[in-house]
């Protein structure tokens, strides 16, 4: 799918919108050339940014932390996933925020920071629980579960890894179910469960690689040489490290390569060969400090707090909106009415005037009355008496 789509690209003669989708597709897609994925990832984010379109620049920092993790650039993995962290909060995506929390646990976890770890992995799935995004919550669920494994809380680990499969089942998404296999099969190796691991490590290794999805291969491989180890089985669990070994380096997955020198390191030693066990080793080194050193470390947890100690400073200026707005919003109040207040002194005054006009007015008609009643009174006197004159004569 990742060719297909690479030679449409390739044309450049799609639209924005078009090729926004294209290249959300490619970063996700390629999974044989992360570094490739990871410049989809950017070129996605540069369109998403020129076109102002929130839902692609999320989906491009999101696959671009992927990358970056894979790769072992941790520290970079965090910053894209913090960023699309900010962009989830921004659009009011409760599932895209949670999967941002997921991922950034995820990276805490591999460096070791399990406080971190637990507590985005927890952030996250308590909205994801809210939501109907199955394939969301059962990934969170499924990193929730690696968390514990890694801190060597088994049960808890096998309690989420066999949730995540329960609904990675019902939703028909088989490469999460044997993520979820893969992982259970991991925790039986750690309990010495060699058959009950060797089973289901096999299942997801066979799956995985058939849909040259590596960076699990590799993981799986490093614990079914654990199994044969424990089994005494000394060229056989070489031959699974060495396989992993080859795979990390191949498509340069850095975590991978790391503890396939480590395994290599100690298989050779357990095998006889100082010498080996010594170069394996020495490139262990190399590639842990490639991956993790005190500076990252310490960067990483200085990204949580400044991402923390932006969230807090948007939420305090959200706070001095509102009461700037509702400070507005009384002094128009009050003024509107004050405005009420006058119109109605006005008119009362008006109405009382009128009142007044109306009675001097009235006052004046009757007195007007009575002088006309009492002129026509004095006029029929007048024409009486002169009527009177009249006859004497």
């Amino acid at each position: 799918m990742a060719d297909s789509l690479a030679r449409i690209y390739q044309l450049d003669d799609l639209p924005d919108t078009a090729k926004l989708e294209l290249l959300s597709q490619l970063s996700f897609n390629e999974i044989k050339n992360y570094n490739l994925s990871l410049q989809y990832a950017e070129d996605l984010i540069s369109l998403a940014q020129k076109d102002l379109n929130n839902e692609y620049l999320f989906k491009g920092y999101f696959q671009k932390g992927n990358k970056e993790r894979i790769l072992g650039n941790y520290k970079k993995a965090l910053a894209a996933f913090f960023n699309s962290a900010e962009v989830a909060k921004k659009s009011k995506n409760l599932v895209r925020e949670a999967s941002a929390y997921d991922a950034i646990a995820g990276v805490y976890s591999l460096a070791n920071d399990d406080e971190n770890a637990m507590l985005y992995h927890r952030k996250g799935i308590e909205t994801l629980r809210r939501s109907a995004d199955a394939k969301t919550l059962a990934s969170a669920i499924l990193n929730m579960g690696e968390a514990f494994r890694m801190a060597g809380n088994y049960d808890s680990a096998l309690h989420y890894f066999a949730e995540a499969e329960q609904i990675f089942g019902k939703i028909n998404y088989p490469k999460g179910k044997f993520y979820s296999i893969g992982n259970i099969g991991m925790v039986y190796a750690s309990q010495g469960k060699t058959g009950l691991a060797e089973n289901d490590l096999n299942q997801a290794i066979d799956f995985l690689e058939a849909s040259d999805d590596y960076y699990p291969v590799c993981v799986y491989l490093i614990s079914l040489s654990d199994v044969y180890l424990q089994k005494n089985k000394i060229d056989k669990a070489l031959s699974y490290a060495k396989r992993s070994w080859q795979l990390a380096q191949q498509h340069d997955l850095k975590e991978q390569i790391r503890d396939a020198n480590l395994k290599l390191s100690e298989l050779n030693q357990k095998d006889h060969d100082p010498e080996q066990a010594f170069n394996f080793y020495k490139k262990y080194i190399a590639a842990r400090d490639s991956i993790n050193n005190i500076n990252n470390v310490q960067e990483m947890a200085n990204l949580r707090t400044n991402f923390e100690v932006a969230q807090k400073q948007k939420e305090v200026n959200v706070l001095h909106q509102q009461k700037y707005m509702q400070k507005v919003l009384l002094i128009v109040a009050l003024a509107v009415i004050a405005i009420i207040v006058l119109l109605i002194i006005i008119l009362l005054r008006n109405y009382r005037q009128k009142q007044t006009a109306y009675a001097l007015l009235s006052k004046q008609k009757d007195i007007s009355e009575q002088q006309r009643e009492q002129i026509d009174k004095s006029l029929q006197q007048l024409k009486r008496t002169q009527a009177h004159l009249i006859q004497s004569e």
